[in-house]
């Protein structure tokens, strides 16, 4: 059977609340009253054709105000086709409101009936809201959010400290119960090995008594059969031996298997349960490799447990050493040694440190010999040994070209190169190290180092002198002697290297080279035309003048050195520079001092190592080799090496990476070190300096030098008030992780010749971190003082006025105390500062209220007049105080 239902909709037949709301007919009829029963004709079909229709009336249910609200979105879900077709009924023309209309008659009845319910369902909300607002929520005041907060940071403090305490607890009695449990588990097994050796001892004897047994019962029998006769033996021989049919019986019997009874016996099958293995009636056999494994254990009951040797080691124990790396020297169980550790009264875990004296206890307490080394032993035979003399061939001599800033130091280089690096250099000025060699006419070679001349490269320049063999001194000939040239002098003399003194700008007309010479002999400088053994040359770097004249004073320089290197051995040298390249990674630039370098051989720069990847000489091109004496820029380490570190060739990565981890581990102890409370002095000089005002900031750079200048100089311009803090300096582009760091701790990003990736800017504009780009360290360091200063405020200075003597006090009612005083140095103006002096101590120091003359206010009293103060709010004043007027004004801080 099935139903049809039909509905009969009205038009007018709305109303959610009740059978009283009028509502409009959707194509513009009359308006009537909801109705509360819904009536339509249900169709009931049945089997074999028969219908009939059947009058059902549905009455509307009257909902309660509170439950609108769970049956609001089912409402209006379903409300929304009449409502839908009564908005399309105003909106459009009559015919196609009835359209509208008639396909919205079409819907079920259920949904016209809701579509009645949704106009006052959907103020019910509203009239929700409104109630709602007038409810009043209580908020917390500030004072009560602050002991909320505080209490749950003291709620928090407590729990962790309760976690690590029970997490000790834990880890305490976990090593105890492993301990309990190493021995217990010892002491059972001594238990069962002495248990055992006593249950053999007794097997052993009581079978040597049934054997003893036996052999006397033997010898009885013998000797009682020698007596019997012979006829009795016989008898009973035959008697014995079986007959051959009974022998036959026996065998068949033997042969013939028992016959299995249902129930008989316990047997075990395994597999599954098959007609074949149930009418199997033979026992299940033994395996061969069954049979066997009983005879291995039967033999080695028999032998016994196996006495294990103790092997006695030789233990390499280094400075420090982990429990679990000892144990593996030892080859002993780490358990072991953690109980030793305990029986001494140390509790340990496998991953704590020992030192030397406690390691070499505990394996001499456990049979060992030791053999103490040093972590610096890594290190021995990295130089490498002495070279022959037999094997030494003559290299290109190293020329470091030094002098003051805009001397013309690169520009005479670029003269000797045919090339152009001054453009290349921000502001003229050379702020890096460049190396490179140039070919000389006649075939010989001379390999140049151009260092910068500015006050803040000092470090540079001492590691070029370092490097050298030979120190050119340019000199301009029109500023003569300066104080980066005096820096240079002091640097080659440091280094014993010899000089060649090159005046320069000697196409200019005020050029005057004989007051450089006589300059340069207050340093102790005496050049050959003044009887003294320095070569000096008259050059011009932009006429390339006396160019020839230079070489030939650096060949002859070269040739009384006699400089020879072996190149048939591994390489070192010195890192001139190093930086972070985008493209290619870290990149060193080296000058070989001994040995050939190669491409594939594993190099260890300072606290870096890596595998040679690609030689690039000073021209950019790829080299398979380079030389003593050849500056090249090395490819493929793994980090970028501090500049003026020394470099070596090793003969495999894992010696690279022992010598590269103990370098680490040291510069790690030696700014633990550092970091540390120091004595007495230190501690006071550290209070002291905490006074200081701070200016947090980032350094990156393009090369170490560069940022090594850079700090060098920000240590220069702080002041007793104030100092540059870097907070962190590195080589490369500025990259999200510094933007972090620095929006941690209020610090500023310094660009030298660098700029910040796109998620660094992103991150920089929303953390709103500062971040300033230079080519020129001039700049930065202006600037850098400039915040300084901006940092400290302005400087206030005290300006004296004058002193006035109290004659006598006067109680003035309304007023309180005046001094009557005569004015005997300067002047007193109202509104100015003053101090109360007693004694010629301090007592009071505010302002003047009041400044009389007679009866009169005035402005200010002059030197040997009378008056009458008063102060305001003191009252402590007496005859016989000095009062000093002065003024405060500020004046802008410079550094």
């Amino acid at each position: 059977m099935s139903e049809t239902k039909d509905t009969d909709t009205q038009d007018g037949d709305t109303g959610a609340s009740g059978g009283n709301t009028r509502q409009p007919r959707a194509g513009g009829g009359k308006l009537t009253l909801g109705r509360t029963v819904e009536s339509g004709h249900v169709r009931q079909n049945f089997s074999h054709g028969r219908s009939k229709a059947v009058l059902v009336e549905k009455k509307r249910r009257r909902v309660a105000p509170g439950k609108d609200k769970a049956e609001g979105p089912a409402v209006e879900k379903k409300a929304a086709p009449k409502t839908a077709a009564k908005t399309a009924a105003k909106a459009a023309p009559k015919t196609a409101a009835k359209t509208a209309a008639k396909t919205a008659s079409k819907a079920p009845a259920d949904a016209g009936s809701e579509a009645k319910k949704a106009p006052a369902r959907a103020a019910r909300p509203e009239r929700e809201a409104r109630e709602r607002g007038n409810m009043v929520l209580r908020t917390l005041t500030a004072e009560e959010k602050e002991a909320r907060d505080r209490a749950l940071v003291e709620a928090r403090e407590r729990e962790k400290i309760e976690r690590q305490k029970a997490k000790e607890d834990a880890e305490r009695r976990k090593i105890a119960e492993e301990a309990a449990r190493v021995a217990a588990a010892e002491e059972a097994e001594r238990a069962a090995q002495e248990e055992e050796r006593a249950r053999r001892e007794a097997e052993a004897k009581a079978k040597a008594d049934k054997e003893a047994a036996l052999r006397a019962k033997e010898e009885a029998e013998a000797d009682a059969g020698a007596d019997e006769p012979a006829d009795k033996k016989a008898a009973a021989k035959t008697k014995a031996a079986p007959t051959p049919i009974v022998r036959k019986r026996e065998d068949e019997a033997a042969k013939t298997p028992p016959k299995r009874t249902p129930g008989a016996g316990n047997e075990r099958r395994r597999g599954r349960l098959t007609i074949s293995n149930a009418l199997d009636d033979e026992p299940r056999q033994r395996s061969l490799a069954a049979m066997r494994r009983r005879q291995q254990r039967e033999k080695r009951a028999r032998s016994g447990p196996a006495e294990q040797v103790k092997v006695h080691r030789e233990v390499t124990i280094p400075d420090t050493i982990t429990v679990q790396e000892l144990a593996n020297r030892m080859s002993e169980r780490a358990v072991d040694v953690i109980r030793l550790l305990m029986q001494q009264g140390q509790m340990m875990k496998i991953n704590d440190v020992l030192d030397a004296d406690t390691a070499q206890l505990v394996a001499e307490d456990m049979g060992h010999t030791v053999k103490r080394v040093s972590e610096s032993d890594v290190e021995v035979g990295l130089e490498g040994e002495a070279d022959n003399a037999a094997d030494l061939k003559p290299r290109a001599p190293v020329v470091t070209v030094m002098g003051h800033v805009d001397h013309g130091k690169t520009s005479l280089l670029d003269a000797l190169r045919q090339t152009d690096v001054v453009a290349g250099e921000a502001g003229g000025i050379t702020q890096h190290i460049g190396a490179y060699q140039v070919r000389m006419a006649g075939g010989e070679r001379i390999t140049f180092l151009d260092t910068p001349g500015h006050e803040a490269f000092t470090t540079m320049r001492a590691r070029g002198a370092k490097a050298t063999d030979i120190v050119i001194l340019v000199v301009a000939g029109d500023d003569g002697v300066m104080p980066q040239t005096i820096e240079a002098i002091n640097h080659a003399k440091a280094a014993e290297v010899p000089i060649i003194v090159a005046i320069n700008k000697m196409d200019k007309p005020d050029v005057d080279p004989n007051r450089v010479r006589t300059e340069l002999l207050q340093h102790e400088v005496i050049v050959e035309s003044m009887s003294g053994d320095v070569q000096d040359v008259e050059v011009s770097a932009t006429q390339k003048m006396n160019l020839d004249k230079l070489e030939e004073a650096i060949l002859l320089q070269s040739e009384l050195l006699e400089l020879k290197a072996n190149p048939d051995r591994s390489a070192d040298g010195i890192v001139i520079e190093a930086q972070l390249d985008k493209g290619r990674g870290p990149v060193a630039t080296v000058l070989v001092q001994r040995g050939t370098l190669r491409v594939g051989d594993v190099l260890v720069a300072g606290t870096e190592w890596g595998k040679v990847r690609a030689l690039v000489n000073d021209r950019g091109e790829q080299v398979k080799e380079a030389g003593p004496s050849e500056p090249v820029e090395v490819l493929g380490l793994n980090g970028t090496p501090e500049a003026g570190d020394v470099f070596s060739v090793v003969e495999d990565e894992a010696r690279a990476r022992e010598i590269t981890d103990y370098r680490q581990r040291v510069l790690r102890d030696k700014r633990a070190a550092g970091a540390a409370r120091g004595s007495l002095e230190q501690m006071f000089s550290q209070l002291k300096e905490s006074d200081k005002k701070e200016l947090p900031l980032l350094v990156k750079g393009d090369v170490q030098g560069s940022v090594e200048a850079i700090i060098g100089a920000l240590d220069k311009a702080g002041t007793d008030d104030i100092i540059a803090r870097v907070l962190h300096a590195g080589v490369g582009g500025i990259t999200e992780s510094d933007v972090t760091l620095a929006a941690a701790s209020n610090a500023a990003i310094l660009g030298f010749n660098v700029r910040a990736n796109a998620p660094a800017r992103d991150a920089a504009r929303q953390q709103g971190v500062d971040i300033r780009y230079y080519s020129v360290i001039y700049d930065l360091v202006d600037d850098v003082k400039a915040a300084m200063a901006g940092v400290l405020g302005p400087e206030l200075r005290e300006t004296f006025l004058g002193n006035a003597e109290i004659l006598e006090v006067f109680n003035v009612s309304k007023v309180g105390k005046v001094a009557g005083c005569r004015i005997s140095e300067g002047t007193v103006k109202r509104g100015a500062k003053v101090r109360l002096l007693r004694d010629d101590v301090v007592i009071h120091e505010g302002t003047l209220s009041t400044l009389k003359r007679f009866k009169d206010e005035v402005k200010e009293v002059q030197s040997g007049q009378e008056c009458g103060m008063s102060f305001e709010n003191y009252q402590d004043i007496r005859p016989g105080d000095v009062i000093e007027c002065f003024d405060v004004t500020e004046v802008e801080r410079v550094l």
